[in-house]
């Protein structure tokens, strides 16, 4: 952990775990942040699990500290903090918090971040004015409890997830318009910022605010050729293998193509079903055309998508109600003028109308394994939508406009 400063930024950004491969959103936004003199110390909850960083990751030049993972594993650590927190102005408050909280959530996770929350609070320097987190679950729990210790007001970016697996009753109160609840929220995709405002006791403090892309971080796109008959088609996806991706009905879906299409598929990212998909290609005997590639940093994604003729995201919804917002690989993908095949799930139709900016299927394996074979049999066609897809991201989607946002309303939140 770093050592934390007697007097240091104004704004303290709560994290889930940093740096992270899949996370390019929120280094892109701190990075924006930082170039436009923001000044910041990042708090995160978890250590780093991933062996590589993208280059976003190495230009963000704030400090970085660790707060507790696991209690037990920094017991002398926390205790000190618990002691030292109680001496907090908001110490009261924000225990009766944590115990209506715990009251309904009745699980280690709950505790851990009281600890947590109980670290950030007493090892904050004293010129620290706000909190701000990504992510409305874990790490704005941890925020809230700590802002209210200290009597500092806290703000949250929603993005997925956090939105969709979080009880009702734990967003209300996060968004509570009283000295408890965030002073403003800021969320990526409409759907979510719809969601978060019929929730908010003020639905004015709920801000949409897409992540949208830097494209002067981005190479121009290649010219691509026609494929010449005979050659095969080079389909890319990027993403985790988890549930909400949709991998398992993407892998279904190439054991459906014709015999006549010939095809090669790279999946670019890690995930906790990389053996329980392998074994489904090995079943549909298809491992040959597949090339699992792994988590990759993100210029070597922009290759890989250089390099292929259709990109493809099945996103789903999760068991248990997990979804994707809008993913930043169909914005980048579509930086690379490369078709985007996807699905009509939660917020990527703001990005991609179907039949305009790419094609959007239902996630049933048979309907993808059909519109990876039209993509395929009509290639003009889906030239053209890679073009308006482009065309889309410049006009409506670039970074700065909602930078500019974000940094008006922390530069409120902290007052400097």
């Amino acid at each position: 952990m770093s050592d934390t400063p007697a007097n240091g930024p104004a704004l303290a950004v709560v994290v889930k775990g940093w740096p992270r491969l899949s996370e390019t959103f929120i280094a892109q936004e701190l990075a924006g942040l930082q170039d436009m003199g923001h000044d910041f110390a990042i708090w995160s909850l978890r250590h780093p699990t991933d062996t590589k960083t993208h280059p976003l990751h190495d230009k963000i030049t704030a400090p970085v500290h660790y707060l507790p993972e696991y209690l037990r594993s920094e017991t002398a650590r926390v205790l000190a903090a618990y002691r030292a927190a109680r001496r907090l102005p908001g110490f009261a408050e924000a225990r009766r918090i944590w115990r209506a909280d715990f009251a309904r959530d009745r699980t280690r996770n709950r505790v851990r971040r009281f600890g947590q929350a109980c670290v950030l609070a007493t090892e904050l320097p004293a010129g620290t004015r706000a909190i701000y987190s990504h992510f409305l679950h874990t790490p704005s729990t941890v925020a809230r409890y700590a802002a209210v210790m200290l009597g500092i007001p806290w703000a949250f970016s929603a993005h997925a997830k956090d939105i969709w697996t979080s009880p009702d009753w734990e967003l209300r109160e996060k968004m509570a318009g009283d000295a408890t609840g965030a002073t403003f929220g800021a969320t990526c995709t409409a759907f979510g910022a719809d969601t978060l405002r019929d929730l908010a006791t003020d639905p004015d403090r709920i801000d949409l605010i897409y992540h949208g892309l830097d494209l002067s971080r981005f190479p121009a796109p290649p010219e691509r050729p026609k494929r010449a008959p005979g050659d095969p088609i080079h389909l890319v996806s990027v993403g985790r293998l988890v549930e909400k991706k949709g991998f398992d009905r993407l892998i279904a879906a190439l054991s459906m193509l014709p015999d006549t299409l010939d095809w090669r598929w790279t999946h670019i990212g890690g995930g906790e079903l990389k053996d329980q998909m392998r074994d489904m290609a090995a079943k549909g005997e298809i491992t040959d055309r597949i090339t699992w590639r792994g988590p990759l940093t993100q210029p070597e994604v922009i290759e890989a998508m250089r390099a292929s003729d259709l990109f493809v995201l099945p996103s789903r919804i999760a068991i248990n109600g997990d979804r994707d917002g809008l993913p930043n690989v169909l914005m980048e993908a579509a930086s690379q003028k490369l078709p985007i095949l996807s699905t009509a799930i939660s917020a990527i139709p703001e990005f991609i109308e179907s039949g305009t900016q790419g094609l959007l299927a239902s996630d049933r394996p048979q309907d993808l394994a059909d519109a990876i074979a039209w993509m395929a049999e009509n290639p003009d066609d889906a030239r053209a939508m890679a073009d308006a897809a482009l065309d889309r991201l410049r006009s409506d989607f670039g970074a700065e406009p909602g930078l500019r946002r974000l940094s008006e309303r922390l530069t409120a939140l902290t007052g400097a």
